[in-house]
């Protein structure tokens, strides 16, 4: 940093400090602000990556690999359960969102970590990521699985940071909240966490040595023996588990090549001169799951060597200071990404798995296709692609004006979840309502132009356009 950004700093850090964050979390701001005020966009432009075209599979490394059962008393499962949900109009976690047969995020994740202790007779770990926002429900909801331990001895408590005010690089200040002058850091916030909070050296003097990390919301992320057998053999210090992209994921990041190391580029990073390229499913062919494993040894190392954090790219998020406030000042909301770790370590790896372990719910389309007849419960408690549909999710695309929030969608359904196996794409625009004894195949669009909403006949739509 040069002399104004280093004494500026202070005032973030004295600020981080009195709110009780320790040199773990002042550190790894002090980096991504560093970066900020030095003009680091974090973008990747395409000239400066390769593609990546060739890595393995999940189906041919397992293939005659024996699982060790052993392993699981080394591993402990951390699931990310810091989000509300608001963009889908939620106002508690995220995770405590009924998806099928009544069932929420942290029910089949409960039941997931349950199944795996209880089949193997192994003392598997399991540690949720909370925020603040999120801790009181989630930890009062996991006290209807006591066998699970004591919900408060299985909570990492994410850090935040101070919202950067854009016209001065200080701390905004916004005394009609306070509270706003704080944001989350990204997922990529994990590592000093684990750090600071003292998790990390009490996972390692119990003997941990393996992390599996995933999203709370996506629920084909259970721990595979098999992956943790495998991964455990390659002494590799970080893989991640990767899919190959189909049209429904071209807006997500994925991952690339500089100089030969492996590196994740999030949408937010690549320039809009290079859209298409981004997009582009051919060239760019694997997205990154955010199903990470992670040799706790090595981690350790890693922060140790870097100065206590891990020197991740930083995501420049513009706002304003109150998001319901387009008038309010602007500021930076600075984060990163947990995934971008794959740059940091050396000997880092990705492994191509099946569709089925990457099953998120960002948007009420997601969750219309998962309660549907696409996806199906399996007996240790994922949600996976049901057989016939080959590993390919429907995509749906519900109409933002109508759909956007989880209670709109709830109002559509009233007359049950319609027929999803079967189609490859769903449109819908306008108020629809939609039933349990609707079938539909192939690609199909529903229209409706009026004010009020249209209740779709009973019936089998295939390949067609239905205006109301």
């Amino acid at each position: 940093m040069n002399s104004f950004s280093s004494a500026v700093f202070g005032e973030f850090e004295s600020k981080m400090r009195s709110a009780g964050y320790g040199d773990a979390a002042v550190q790894a701001f002090r980096h991504s602000y560093g970066l900020l005020v030095e003009g680091h966009t974090g973008m990747l432009p395409e000239s400066e990556i390769e593609p990546v075209t060739e890595l393995p599979f999940f189906t041919d490394v397992t293939a005659s690999l024996n699982p060790e059962v052993s392993l699981l008393s080394k591993a402990i499962v951390i699931k990310l359960n810091g989000g509300l949900g608001t963009g889908m109009g939620l106002e508690k976690a995220k995770s405590l969102l009924p998806l099928k047969d009544g069932l929420t995020f942290l029910d089949f994740i409960a039941r997931q970590v349950l199944h795996l202790r209880q089949q193997h007779n192994a003392p598997l770990g399991f540690l949720l990521m909370n925020s603040f926002s999120t801790s009181k429900d989630t930890l009062e909801f996991l006290a209807k699985y006591p066998e699970l331990g004591d919900p408060a001895s299985m909570e990492l408590m994410q850090n935040a940071v101070p919202k950067v005010d854009a016209s001065t690089l200080r701390p905004v200040v916004w005394e009609r909240n306070p509270e706003l002058e704080w944001c989350p850091p990204g997922h990529g916030d994990i590592y000093p966490s684990l750090l600071g909070s003292g998790w990390m050296d009490r996972l390692l003097a119990k003997g941990i040595q393996y992390l599996f990390v995933s999203n709370s919301d996506n629920l084909g992320a259970s721990l595979d023996l098999r992956l943790l057998t495998y991964f455990a053999q390659s002494q590799r210090p970080f893989l991640m588990e990767v899919c190959e992209r189909t049209a429904s994921d071209k807006k997500g990041g994925h991952l690339a090549r500089r100089k030969g190391q492996l590196l994740l580029r999030e949408s937010a990073q690549c320039p809009e001169s290079d859209a298409a390229a981004f997009q582009d499913i051919q060239r760019h062919r694997f997205f990154n799951t955010n199903n990470l494993w992670v040799r706790l040894d090595h981690l350790k190392q890693l922060l140790d060597k870097a100065g206590g954090f891990i020197p991740l790219p930083v995501i420049k998020n513009a706002k304003t200071v109150d998001p319901r406030d387009k008038k309010s000042p602007r500021v930076f909301q600075l984060e990163t990404a947990m995934g971008a770790a794959i740059e940091c370590f050396e000997n880092s790896a990705a492994l191509v798995v099946p569709r089925n372990r990457f099953a998120p719910v960002k948007t009420t389309g997601d969750l219309l296709a998962l309660r549907s007849d696409a996806y199906e419960i399996t007996d240790d408690w994922r949600l996976k692609l049901v057989e016939s549909r080959q590993g390919i999710p429907p995509m749906v695309d519900l109409d933002p004006e109508h759909f956007k929030l989880v209670d709109q969608l709830e109002t559509a359904l009233t007359g049950g979840v319609p027929s999803l196996a079967d189609c490859e794409s769903l449109t819908v625009r306008g108020p629809i309502n939609l039933g349990s004894k609707v079938s539909l195949k192939g690609k199909v669009t529903i229209n409706n132009s009026g004010p009020s909403s249209q209740v779709l006949p009973p019936g089998e739509y295939c390949d067609q356009t239905v205006t109301l």
